[in-house]
């Protein structure tokens, strides 16, 4: 999100690619919000709705407090072409999901082509796991989460200087599989489970991907290696 010249806020080029990426055409594409991971926050949808209206989008939300809009999440969702999740706790928004039948209901949604992203908790969340302020201020790993995306995932990686380390580490000793990292800016497409692309809205920015390499293979003892990945600029 960025700041609107009309609106408190705009809708980024990142959103509008996974938007793109959906195919739609001749008609208003459907975008539905998912703010779990912090609250449902009623304002914030608010300014959303704003956003929305000023980029031709037809946006609805899915909260899941004080309860879920409909019994039907998945058909709700079938009728997006696009679902994006906001930031905040990871660690709640999966607890969450589970609890209401969400992430199944999203995996259904994935499997028929609606587009799934996200920034930051909306990231990870997609992936096996990944490093989270969601437990406190120390960064600890996250391992449960949906695993639609076989690896793990580094948010952050280049504006909190601890989120590098730490998914190397968890990479190192077997806690997360290879993982795919963004700086702020900076997203990562995949088709199927296939990472297929990086892609920013800043210029300069990098995605990674950092594997676990044998004893053989490892440079100054390292047992990791970080390949950056060069985005193409939206």
């Amino acid at each position: 999100m960025r700041r609107g010249v009309r609106t408190a806020v705009a809708f980024g080029p990142l959103v509008l690619h996974a938007i793109d990426l959906s195919g739609v055409s001749g008609r208003r594409p459907r975008l539905c919000h998912i703010g779990t991971a912090m609250g449902d926050q009623r304002a914030w949808q608010a300014e959303l709705d704003d956003a929305a209206r000023s980029a031709g989008i037809e946006l609805v939300h899915l909260p899941l407090f004080p309860m879920p809009p409909t019994d039907d999440l998945r058909g709700m969702l079938l009728e997006q072409d696009a679902v994006w999740v906001g930031g905040g706790s990871v660690a709640n928004l999966l607890a969450l999901w589970r609890l209401h039948g969400l992430d199944a209901a999203l995996a259904d949604a994935w499997r028929a082509g609606v587009v799934l992203g996200g920034v930051s908790a909306g990231s990870i969340c997609w992936h096996v796991g990944g490093t989270t302020d969601s437990f406190g201020p120390d960064l600890r790993a996250v391992t449960d989460g949906l695993g639609l995306l076989a690896y793990g995932n580094g948010v952050h990686y280049d504006s909190e200087e601890r989120r590098r380390p730490l998914l190397q580490r968890l990479v190192a000793d077997g806690t997360l599989p290879t993982s795919y990292a963004t700086d702020d800016g900076v997203g990562l497409v995949y088709r199927d489970t296939e990472m297929v692309e990086a892609v920013t809205e800043v210029k300069g920015k990098g995605a990674y991907v950092i594997e676990r390499v044998t004893a053989g293979e490892q440079t100054g003892g390292a047992p990791v290696r970080e390949t950056r990945i060069e985005p193409r600029l939206l």
